[in-house]
């Protein structure tokens, strides 16, 4: 069950890309580390909703040297700093499936957003990308929109002692003529800023993290700490498994790199720390549990704009106090209470339903969006609660959703009328008490 939007975003600076959604993207990647060299072709099929007399795609400072059109002899193309413009000789019918074959090369960097730089970034030695939420030009063309979803197959050839990782399962690997060939494969859709590509010098563990097949990737002078960190992720895995719904993916993979990162990152079916957050102390745990629940909010269940991102991080941020209540640390109730102390001292001026693109990645909009979960829980009872969160994530599995979808949901679990609660804490500003 996907909702329907309008095309673009007034989150996200730019024109959007009109008239067609992508059903996948085939990238094979050739890249040199020493030099930061990428040469790539990207296979984007995709099926357009309107007739197409020329169509656009995100790029981000890397070049296009050709482009073909399966089926067309000519095809004219532009290029500007963050958009391609692809021309065909004819024009591509409604509802008909496209595929689009582009060559490009250059040496790719972070985009610069409003947010700072996202995308592709170079380590101290290997690459990672952190693409939420306009980042995915700086490594493929892509139509760049947060409910565009698609699957993914990505080989990436590097040198020999390098790892790769990206989304989904391990295909293929190879050595061949001093190079590594990787085949990643995520057949689950997936939203562009979620695609990623990880490469450090890694050791790469398979693992099981309670009912779910994982990989650790990780330096292996930090292999002790890292090991020591992450073994939680099990039991995390089981209770988020009970209290949301079985695990929307194949497996899970947590890549640790050999940099210090300020902050940790989800990916699909992934999620990236730095070095900072494998202390072998568990001082990140409650990092770890927000990571891993947003493979059901944020990535199984997406946005449809970015407007709704509290869907996103209220959902992550609530499960990291759902997470101390269960494993016998302070409750849920506990730190709701003492975070609601916390946003009633900073200013009262962010709407959580439409926070503004300043805005969508403040601290308030998480923990705003915790106590609002934890209001509709104190309102509904556990079993509704809870009941609610499961059906959320089985309805909307690997589709998009929005704000209002949630609020007409939830009220089907509630014997009373939830507009006043919903409205006090998504449209009002006052921090409602609980």
């Amino acid at each position: 069950m996907t909702s329907s939007k309008p095309a673009g975003d007034r989150y996200v600076p730019g024109p959007p890309n009109i008239g067609y959604g992508v059903d996948s993207y085939a990238l094979d990647l050739r890249y040199k580390v020493a030099t930061n060299r990428l040469d790539g072709t990207a296979i984007v099929t995709a099926t357009s909703t309107t007739q197409l007399s020329k169509l656009t795609l995100d790029l981000s400072r890397l070049q296009v040297s050709k482009v073909k059109l399966q089926g067309s002899r000519s095809v004219r193309f532009t290029q500007t700093a963050n958009k391609l413009t692809i021309t065909p000789a004819a024009p591509i019918a409604a509802d008909t499936t496209f595929v689009l074959t582009i060559d490009y090369a250059g040496a790719p960097i972070p985009r610069p957003s409003p947010w700072g730089p996202v995308g592709w970034e170079e380590l101290e030695d290997g690459v990672l990308v952190a693409a939420q939420p306009t980042g995915a030009p700086s490594w493929f063309p892509c139509n760049d929109d947060v409910a565009d979803k698609a699957s993914y197959d990505i080989r990436v050839a590097t040198e020999q002692a390098y790892t790769v990782v990206c989304n989904g399962l391990l295909e293929d690997h190879r050595v061949a003529a001093g190079r590594g060939h990787w085949r990643y494969v995520q057949v689950e859709p997936t939203a562009t800023y979620l695609a990623t590509l990880q490469l450090g010098r890694y050791e790469r563990t398979p693992t099981q993290f309670g009912s779910v097949p994982g990989v650790l990737a990780y330096p292996p002078a930090i292999q002790a700490r890292v090991l020591a960190d992450f073994s939680p992720v099990g039991a995390m895995m089981t209770t988020f498994e009970e209290l949301f719904g079985p695990y929307p993916f194949g497996s899970y993979t947590i890549v640790v790199t050999a940099d210090d990162l300020e902050i940790p990152l989800e990916s699909q079916g992934l999620a990236t720390f730095g070095a900072n957050h494998a202390d072998g102390n568990g001082g990140a745990e409650r990092l770890v549990a927000h990571e891993l629940a947003h493979q059901w909010f944020g990535n199984s269940v997406g946005l449809t704009e970015w407007r709704d991102i509290w869907l996103n991080e209220g959902f992550a941020c609530y499960s990291e106090w759902l997470w101390s209540e269960r494993k016998g640390g302070p409750s849920a109730d506990t730190l709701a209470r003492q975070f609601r102390r916390v946003l009633a001292a900073r200013p009262v001026d962010l709407v959580l339903g439409d926070p503004g693109p300043k805005d969508m990645f403040d601290d308030r909009v998480y923990k705003r969006g915790a106590l609002t979960l934890h209001a509709l829980r104190l309102s509904l009872g556990d079993e509704s609660f809870f009941d609610l969160l499961r059906t959320w994530t089985a309805q909307h599995h690997l589709a998009t959703a929005t704000t209002v979808d949630f609020r007409t949901l939830a009220a089907t679990f509630s014997a009373t009328p939830l507009d006043a609660l919903f409205d006090a804490w998504l449209v009002g500003t006052a921090l409602p008490r609980l």
